[in-house]
C-alpha cells in the first residue's frame, strides 16, 4: 500500500468510530509520506499536546496495523499542555509500547491532569515522592527516554528496559541520591546524563552505576559546546583516544559562580582549536563534580566508561586514576584490600589461618595488616560487613514518645550525648528546653524532664562519669545550668510541674557548650562570649572566670579525656588554645591557628591529638603536646560562611566522622592516613527530603564481633515541608532495607592498584 491508503486508513477508522479526523494526525502522516524513502520502514512522531480522547482509537488502529504498513517506530513528544484523560492516555501508551523509540516527557506539569496521571502510571507515586519503581507495569520498550527537568526524588526504575540505550535526567534537581538497583533493569544503556541534579555521593553513585555493564558515556556536567553525552567535537577528529592525562584537566566552577580551577588542555598542535589552546568550561555541574578527585574516582570505578563529561577516558588516565584513588581513598576499613565474607573470616579464625588477605611473598609487608594484632579478626569482620553495606542502615531514634499526650507535641532535639558507661542510654535536649533520656536501642523513654521557667534551647549536655547514680549537667542558651539526677525522675507528661534539678549553677550568658573533666569535679562553660567560666561540680559555685582569653566568641571548650587539668578552647577568632589549670591561666600552653573560624575541637581518646573543625570543611589533627599540624583532611569547601563543620573520632582513634550544617552527608576518614573511607547521605525517611548535619557523635562502645563499631548518631534537620529535627542512628555495618550485600565496582581498581555548640 502507498501513503494515500495509509491516510485513507486513518480516515476510514475515524468514520467507522464516528470520530472527526484530527488535522494534526493527518499532518503527521503527511510528513511521513514526504520523508519516507521508497520501500523503507518509517517512524511517526506523536505530540500528546495535539491529541484529544476521541483521537486515540483511530490512531491506534493505524499505528498497530501490521498488514502492509511498515511503521517501525513511534516517538512520543510532550511540550506544554495535554488535554487527554488519564484512561485514554494510559491505554494509548500501553497499546504502542512495542513500537516506542523515543519518549520525551521533559518538564511535566504534575499539577495538571492527566499528565500527573501519566506520571503516576509511568512512575509510581509514594505520597509526594516521585518514585520510579514501576515503569509501564513491567518496563518501557523505548530506546531513548528524556525525563529532563522533572520533580524526581527517588529513581527506583523496575521492569524491563532491554532496548533503552539513552536516558536523560538533566535538571532533575530533586534527585539527590541513587538507589542500589535503580539501573539494574537496563543492561544495554549506553548513555546517561545527570547534569545539574543534586547528586553528591561518590560511593552510592558509583555502586549504582556499576549495574550498567554497557555504559560508555556519562556526564554530571557538560562542555559548553556539547548537547549530548558524547565526545566533545573538538576531539572527534583525533582517532587515537590515548591523550595523556596531563593533557586533560577539569575546570570546575566554584559554588559562588567563580572558576575554581583554571587548568588548560595542553596537547599537541593538532588539539588546538582555531590556533588557540582550548579550555574545558563546565556548565550545569551536579554537586558530585565538586568532590575531591571526582573524575579520578568515577574513571577508576567504571571500567567500561569511554567518555565522562564530554571528555575522553584514556588508558593512561585510567591507570593514573587508580593510583590517585589508591592514595586518597580507603577501599575497606583497616587497610583490607579485598572483600571477604564473614563466614570465611570466622572459618579462618577457627582453623588458625595466619592471614585473611594472602598477599604474595614479594609484596611489602607494611601494605598489609599484621595478623598478630589481637584486633585483627574483629577488624576483619568489620571490614567484611562494611564492604557489603554501601547504603548503611539509618534509623530515627528521637521519635521516642509512647505517651498519647506527648504524641501531640513532637520533640525537636537540639543536642544529644551517649551515656559513657551504659550502652543503651542517650540523652537529648530540645529546642523547647526539655531534657529527655531514652533507651536508643529500643526507643523507650527512660526519663522526661520538662523545661523550667522561660523556654530556652538546650545547647549543652554532659554526663558525669564517676558518680554511681546517673547524673548529667544540662545548659541552655539563656545561661541556665542544672545538675540532673535521672534516677530520681520518672517519665512524665509535658504538663508536669515538678523541679528536676539537684541544684542550679550560676548562670553563664549565651551559653553554647559545657564539658566536665575526667574526675567530675570541674565544669567548663563557654558561649557567645570571649570569656570562659570554670565551675565546681560538687557545689555548683563558679570558681573562676577567664576573661577575654580569645578575640572572638569561644564556641566550644573541652577537657582532656584523662587529665583533669588540661583543656582546649576553640574560637571563631581562628585560634585553638591549650590550657593547664595548674599553670598561669592567662598563658596558654600553645596556640594553633586555622584559616577560618573554629567551630569546635575535641581530644582523641588517648589525648595525643586534637581534632579541630573550622567553618566550611576545614578539618585537621594537631598534636595535643605542642599544636604541631599532623594532618589536614581534604574536604571541598562550599563557599558558605554559615557551613558550620563538626568532627569527632570513631572506633576509638581509628576513624574520623565529619559533617557540616549546609550539607547532607557525613564523611568518614581514616585517622591515621587521612584517606576518605565513605560518605553517608542523610535523608528524611518519610518525605525523602535531604537532612543537614547539626551535630554528630560516634557510639562510644566497642564490643568485638558485634555491630558496635562503625555506629554513630547524627542530629539532622530538614528544610523541606516537614522541617523536622531528628536524631538518626547510622549503622555502617548493616544494609538499609531493600539493599542486599553485593560487590562494589570500586574493588576492581583497588585489586590492581596500590594497595552552635559541638
Amino acid at each position: 500500500m502507498n501513503f494515500l491508503t495509509l491516510e485513507a486508513r486513518y480516515l476510514s477508522s475515524c468514520k467507522k468510530r464516528d470520530v472527526l479526523p484530527n488535522s494534526a494526525v493527518q499532518s503527521w502522516f503527511s510528513k511521513v509520506k514526504i520523508r519516507r524513502p521508497q520501500n523503507d520502514k518509517f517512524s511517526v512522531a506523536i505530540s500528546l499536546d495535539q491529541l484529544k480522547d476521541d483521537d486515540i482509537s483511530p490512531l491506534v488502529d493505524v499505528l498497530m496495523d501490521s498488514e502492509g504498513y511498515e511503521i517501525s517506530a513511534v516517538d512520543i513528544l510532550h511540550e506544554s499542555h495535554c488535554v487527554l484523560s488519564d484512561d485514554y492516555l494510559i491505554a494509548f501508551m500501553r497499546s504502542i509500547d512495542s513500537k516506542l523509540r523515543f519518549v520525551d516527557l521533559h518538564e511535566l506539569s504534575l499539577r495538571k491532569e492527566p499528565l500527573r496521571k501519566l506520571f503516576d502510571f509511568l512512575f509510581n507515586f509514594s505520597t509526594d515522592l516521585v518514585c520510579l519503581s514501576v515503569l509501564c507495569q513491567g518496563g518501557l520498550a523505548c530506546q531513548v527516554l528524556n525525563l529532563r527537568s522533572n520533580h524526581i526524588k527517588k529513581l527506583n526504575m523496575a521492569g524491563r528496559f532491554f532496548r533503552l540505550h539513552t536516558l536523560n535526567l538533566d535538571f532533575c534537581t530533586s534527585l539527590t541520591n541513587l538507589q542500589q538497583d535503580c539501573f539494574s533493569c537496563m543492561p544495554n544503556l549506553l548513555r546517561l546524563s545527570m547534569c545539574e541534579t543534586s547528586i553528591t555521593n561518590l560511593w552510592t553513585t558509583s555502586a549504582a552505576l556499576a549495574k550498567l555493564p554497557s555504559l560508555k558515556e556519562l556526564r554530571f556536567q557538560n562542555c559548553l559546546c556539547c548537547k549530548d553525552t558524547g565526545l566533545c567535537p573538538s576531539y572527534r577528529e583525533r582517532t587515537n583516544f590515548e591523550i595523556d592525562l596531563q593533557e586533560i584537566s577539569m575546570a570546575l566552577p566554584d559554588l559562588d559562580g567563580k572558576e575554581k580551577l583554571k587548568s588548560e588542555i595542553r596537547g599537541k598542535e593538532d588539539f588546538l582549536v582555531n590556533g588557540t589552546v582550548r579550555k574545558y568550561i563546565s556548565h550545569h555541574p551536579s554537586p558530585i563534580c565538586f568532590e575531591k578527585h571526582y573524575r579520578e574516582y568515577m574513571v577508576a570505578s567504571l571500567s567500561v566508561l569511554e567518555v565522562l563529561d564530554n571528555l575522553p577516558v584514556t588508558k593512561i588516565e585510567r591507570v593514573t586514576a587508580k593510583t590517585i584513588c589508591g592514595k586518597k581513598f580507603e577501599y575497606l576499613p583497616y587497610k583490607r584490600r579485598k572483600k571477604e565474607s564473614v563466614v570465611s573470616i570466622l572459618h579462618k579464625r577457627e582453623t588458625g589461618a595466619s592471614k585473611t588477605n594472602s598477599p604474595k611473598q614479594s609484596s611489602p609487608k607494611h601494605l598489609y595488616p599484621c595478623h598478630d594484632n589481637p584486633l585483627f579478626f574483629s577488624r576483619s569482620l568489620c571490614a567484611a560487613k562494611f564492604g557489603s553495606s554501601e547504603w548503611p542502615l539509618l534509623h530515627p531514634v528521637s521519635n521516642f514518645s509512647r505517651n498519647v499526650k506527648e504524641e501531640r507535641k513532637r520533640r525537636r532535639p537540639r543536642q544529644f550525648e551517649y551515656h559513657p558507661s551504659d550502652h543503651s542510654l542517650m540523652v537529648f535536649g530540645t529546642l523547647g528546653g526539655e531534657v529527655v533520656v531514652i533507651n536508643h536501642e529500643n526507643g523507650n523513654t527512660v526519663n522526661y524532664i520538662p523545661a523550667v521557667g522561660t523556654t530556652s534551647s538546650v545547647l549543652g549536655l554532659c554526663w558525669l562519669k564517676k558518680y554511681p547514680s546517673k547524673k548529667l549537667i544540662a545548659g541552655s542558651c539563656n545561661g541556665s545550668l542544672r545538675l540532673l539526677d535521672i534516677n530520681h525522675q520518672q517519665p512524665q507528661c509535658a504538663d508536669s510541674c515538678c523541679s528536676s534539678a539537684d541544684f542550679a549553677f550560676e548562670s553563664f550568658d549565651q551559653l553554647t557548650s559545657l564539658h566536665v573533666n575526667s574526675t567530675d569535679d570541674k565544669l567548663l562553660a563557654s558561649g557567645n562570649s570571649k570569656d570562659l567560666a570554670l565551675y565546681d561540680v560538687v557545689s555548683g559555685k563558679r570558681l573562676q572566670l577567664f576573661a577575654n582569653i580569645h578575640r572572638e566568641p569561644i564556641n566550644v571548650a573541652k577537657f582532656a579525656c584523662h587529665s583533669p587539668f588540661l583543656f582546649a578552647t576553640s574560637s571563631f577568632d581562628h585560634d585553638v588554645k591549650m590550657w593547664d589549670l595548674r599553670q598561669n591561666q592567662l598563658q596558654p600552653c600553645f596556640t594553633a591557628s586555622s584559616s577560618r573560624g573554629n567551630v569546635m575541637a575535641c581530644f582523641s581518646p588517648d589525648d595525643l591529638c586534637l581534632l579541630v573543625s573550622s567553618i566550611d570543611n576545614e578539618v585537621k589533627q594537631i598534636s595535643a603536646a605542642d599544636g604541631r599540624l599532623i594532618m589536614n583532611l581534604e574536604i571541598a569547601s562550599t563557599g558558605s560562611v554559615h557551613n558550620y563543620t563538626r568532627s569527632y573520632y570513631m572506633n576509638g582513634r581509628d576513624y574520623i566522622i565529619s559533617g557540616s550544617s549546609d550539607e547532607h552527608v557525613v564523611r568518614i576518614f581514616c585517622a591515621q592516613s587521612g584517606k576518605r573511607l565513605r560518605d553517608v547521605y542523610l535523608e528524611d525517611l518519610e518525605s525523602g527530603d535531604p537532612m543537614f548535619v547539626q551535630s554528630l557523635r560516634s557510639d562510644p562502645f566497642r564490643v568485638s564481633f558485634t555491630d558496635m563499631d562503625f555506629n554513630m548518631s547524627v542530629l539532622a534537620a530538614s528544610t523541606g515541608r516537614s522541617s523536622k529535627c531528628e536524631i538518626m542512628k547510622v549503622n555502617l555495618l548493616t544494609c538499609s532495607a531493600g539493599h542486599c550485600a553485593e560487590e562494589c565496582c570500586y574493588g576492581q581498581f583497588f585489586a590492581t592498584s596500590h594497595g552552635m555548640g559541638g
